[in-house]
Parts: structure tokens; sequence; C-alpha cells
């Protein structure tokens, strides 16, 4: 190509230029995925559990090996190729006859219902390969909730530090001022002074750990570590759980791990039957056409042939034997599968009933306990009835529960994700929440 250098020339390529800059910047975010919390102001458990499972790379990495799978199907259940042979014999070139040739194609047939087997096998393969990828969503899911819920704490925890940093900036100018008027020792603005400083350094370990979830976070996200995580909406309250036989019954229905050894068990009676049929022999069917012969009439031939399925080294009965043994520790799997499957799950609901009665615990009691107890060392020490030290131990008291019922809020989300991964199904809507056989 040549370029001219006339004035019309350099306009048109300028203007190539400008346009094909344009449309790149237009088409510059198209290339990035974007913020995957959209608009979204406010971190949520649920909305966290979709971009991730809409960024994830492993579940990404399995789609891909399911989309394989699937694509493997029909090849497994396909003909083998056709042979085609040919055969010449040099020194008649340029005989009376010309160059005598002999063609022959053939087609081999395998035993019926072998190729059928073949299929069913490799359906049952890509079928797995799909609960492969519903079970890490669920693992991915609990993973992403287990987070927000973490996400929501250390907010909550670094909320309630300053909070009391604040109190005790109050109670210290409270200690000066008394202090000031000779109704108090200096010792008591030193110890209001000496607890901010820990709360200042256990501010210092919980932005730590914030730094360390937003990381964990985008990790799930495929993003960079530092990457943005809007702050967390409050967290769930609550709510009754259905039956243990309802949740038991939907694991043992629909729980992709179970499924995964269901279709496991699947394909391996096909390989079993398979193995059975490999007894019997295959067909190879031919057509040829030989000019050796003198006569036209023997030129054209067609023929069948067979092998032999003889079991020399025991190598059918060895296969069969090896496709039984396969079957049965598929089945063996099963069993044990539904078993932990089972106790995991009693396991976490027992965990978050466990959560829910020590929020109702810490509600009802003891945080109405701390407030009060807070507010009367406050008034008898205005009064000069009480000691300072008494104030400064109500208020590490009411910290401490205010910090441990945002921790079980936080388990209680944990835990609630940990029971929706064994039994299979969100549980956020428990009032939804439908055992397999009550399903329309």
């Amino acid at each position: 190509m040549r370029y001219t250098s006339s004035p019309r020339g350099r306009r048109c390529l300028i203007g190539f230029m400008l346009t094909w800059l344009a449309a790149s910047a237009n088409a510059a975010p198209a290339a990035d995925d974007g913020d995957p919390f959209g608009d979204s102001q406010q971190l949520t458990p649920t909305g966290l559990v979709d971009a991730v499972l809409a960024r994830n790379p492993g579940i990404k990495a399995l789609e891909a090996a399911a989309q394989a799978a699937e694509f493997r199907i029909a090849p497994a259940g396909a003909l083998d190729d056709p042979s085609l042979s040919y055969n010449a014999a040099p020194e008649t070139a340029g005989g009376p006859r010309g160059l005598q040739q002999r063609f022959e194609l053939s087609q081999p047939l395998p035993w019926p219902g072998k190729l059928a087997l073949r299929e069913e096998a490799a359906r049952q393969r890509a079928a797995a390969a799909t609960e492969d990828i519903d079970e890490l969503r669920l693992r991915v899911a609990a993973a992403a909730k287990s987070l927000s819920a973490e996400w929501a704490y250390v907010h909550r925890a670094l909320a309630i530090n300053r909070e009391h940093q604040v109190l005790l900036q109050e109670l210290r100018r409270v200690a000066e001022t008394r202090y000031a008027a000779g109704r108090a020792g200096q010792q008591d603005a030193l110890q209001a002074e000496v607890a901010r400083a820990r709360l200042v350094a256990v501010a210092i370990t919980l932005e730590r750990r914030r730094r360390e979830v937003q990381a964990r976070i985008n990790a799930l996200l495929n993003r960079p570590a530092q990457s943005h995580v809007p702050p967390p909406a409050d967290l769930s309250e609550p709510k009754p759980l259905p039956p243990l036989s309802a949740l038991q019954q939907n694991a043992a229905h629909d729980h992709p791990g179970l499924a995964r050894v269901r279709v496991r068990i699947a394909e391996a009676q096909a390989q079993q039957e398979l193995a059975e049929k490999d007894f019997y022999p295959d067909f190879r069917v031919m057509a040829g056409y030989n000019s050796l012969w003198d006569n036209p009439d023997k030129r054209w031939t067609v023929g069948v042939g067979i092998n032999l399925p003889l079991d020399f080294g025991n190598k059918r009965s060895g296969t069969l034997d090896a496709a039984r043994a396969e079957l049965m520790r598929s089945r063996w799997q099963l069993t044990d599968r539904e078993a932990q499957l089972l106790g995991e799950l009693e396991a976490a609901r027992a965990g978050v009933e466990e959560a829910a009665s020590v929020i109702a615990i810490y509600r009802t009691r003891l945080l109405p306990l701390s407030e009060d107890n807070l507010a009367a060392a406050r008034a008898d020490y205005r009064a000069g009835a009480g000691a300072f030290l008494n104030v400064i131990d109500a208020e590490r008291e009411q910290l401490r529960t205010e910090d441990e019922l945002a921790r079980a809020r936080a388990d209680y989300l944990r835990r609630l994700a940990e029971l929706e991964r064994w039994v299979g199904t969100p549980l956020l809507d428990t009032a939804s929440f439908t055992p397999p056989e009550a399903k329309p």
C-alpha cells in the first residue's frame, strides 16, 4: 500500500485515525466487565453471590469442561470410520488390459446395542460434569455469603469501636472537669485515655481484617485485591427453619453431590453392559473391485466378516469384572456420601439454631443489661457515689456485648450459608421452601 503525501491524503489519514480512536474509546468499556455490583450502594449477600457466580473463573472452567463433555456424546455413539484399500500390479502397466488394480471398501459394525451404550456412558459423564458445576456453585455461594457476613461484622465492629472512642473521650472530659474541681483524682482521666488507646489498637487490627476480607471478596470476583467493595447492608434477621425432615428430603432428592454419584452409577451400569456385549462378535461389511480376474463376473465382490471374541488372558472377563467392581464402588459411594451429607446437614442446622438463640439472648437480656449497667455507673460517678473504674468496666462490658452480638449475627448468616450448601437450595425465604414431593 502506498501512502500519499497530498493535503487531501493527509486529511483522509487524520480522519481515519480520529474515527479509529473514537471507536476504540467507545468500545473500551465493552471489553471491561465493569463493576460487578452495578449501581448498588450496599453489598448484600445475594448480590455478592450473583456477582461471584457470574465471574468466578473456577465455575467458568467447569462450564467449559461440561460443554466439552456434551460435545463428546455424539462421537461416542457414531460408527467407526470406513476403510478404503487400493492395490495395483505395476508390471501390468502398459499391457493390453492396462494397469490391473484392486479396490476394497469396508465398514465395521459393532454388535447391536454397543453404540447406544457408548453414547449413554458419554451422556452420563456429561451429566456428572454438569453436577460438578452445580456443586461448585453451592460451595462458592456459601463462601460468598460467609465473606459477606464477615464484611458486615468488620464494618459493624469498626462502627462500635468509633462510638466507644467517642464515649471514652466524653468520660475523660467529665473526669478532667471533676479533677479540676477537686472532686476526683487525675487517675480517672488517665484510665479513660488508656481505655481509648486500647480501642485505637483494636481499630488497627479491625482495619487490617477489613482489607483481608476485601481482598478475598475480590479474589472470588476475579478482580484486583484492592478493588472497591460497597459497604454492607444490614444482615437479615433470624427466621424459623423448615423441619429437619424437609431439609433432609430436599438434600437427598436434589443435592448435586448425590446427583453426581447417581449419574456415575448410571455410567458404570452402561460400562458393565458394554463389557458384557464385548463377548459377542463385531461385524465388518466389505465391497470391492478386482481387475486382476480374467472373468469380469468375478471382479466385483461383496462380503462380511466378524472378529472372534476369544477370551485370551481373561482380557474380556477381566474387563467385565472391573466394570462390575466400578459399579459396586459407585453404589457404596452413594451410600457413604448420603450418610455424610445428612450428618453435615444436621450439624449445620444445629449451628444455625444456636446462633439464632444466642442473638435472641444478647438482644433481649445481655445488651439491655449492659446499657443499664453503664448508665448506672455513669450516674453514680457523676453523683460522687461510684468509682471511675466502675464506669470503665461497664463501658468495656457494653463494648464486648455489642461486639459479640455483631459476631453472633455474622455467625448466623455464615452458618445459614453452610446449611444451604448441604441442603442444596437457598433458605433465606424459608416460607417458600417446599420439599421435593410437594413441588408441582
